[in-house]
């Protein structure tokens, strides 16, 4: 058209959060804000497996299996979750996806938008399971349900919350978020 590229594709290269369209988990297409998130060259990314951004293979599976019913029921899925950059330094971002094949396969083809929380949320050391937990409390999951998901008890659940709250020296779940993410109380 003229020379001018189309809108679509201006949106898509100069949107100011991440954007990634993936097959299967497997980066396909990315802008290059995501790409300058993790510390890539978008060409080191196209065609890689979403795994190398996680901090490990247990996470990597474990969202997969949190992610995909949300996807089929509603065609989205959201959260806050610790990712992984290219020198292995670990950062807060929001997720957002949306699929494109939902009835069948919800993450066959998918489009997700990634935002950096860096600077208003740090990384406090934790597990991986304690990431896990962290994460489903934000999302307002009981002990119950958390254990559910994990496949523990609730009474695992208890412990590694009560340990969570010593750890970030809050009185409550809510505290325990708000430490978490530097908000104020």
């Amino acid at each position: 058209m003229n020379g001018i590229p189309d809108l679509s594709s201006l949106a898509f290269e100069h949107a100011p959060i991440g954007l990634v369209v993936t097959e299967s988990r497997v980066i396909r297409g990315c802008n290059p804000a995501f790409a300058e998130m993790f510390g890539y060259e978008r060409e080191e990314l196209i065609d890689q497996s979403f795994a190398m951004l996680y901090p490990s293979m247990k996470e990597f599976v474990s969202i997969r299996d949190v992610g995909v019913e949300p996807l089929k029921r509603d065609n989205r899925y959201s959260d806050e979750r610790i990712m992984a950059r290219k020198n292995n330094s670990l950062f807060w971002c929001r997720v957002r996806g949306h699929s494109l094949t939902r009835d069948d396969d919800p993450l066959r083809r998918a489009v997700w938008s990634f935002a950096d929380l860096s600077e208003s949320r740090q990384v406090i050391p934790l597990s991986t399971r304690e990431r896990q937990i962290i994460m489903h409390l934000g999302e307002g999951r009981t002990s119950k349900e958390i254990a559910r998901i994990l496949a523990i008890s609730p009474r695992t659940i208890e412990s590694y919350r009560a340990r969570l709250l010593k750890k970030c020296n809050a009185h409550n779940v809510a505290e325990l978020l708000s430490n978490l993410s530097s908000m104020p109380e």
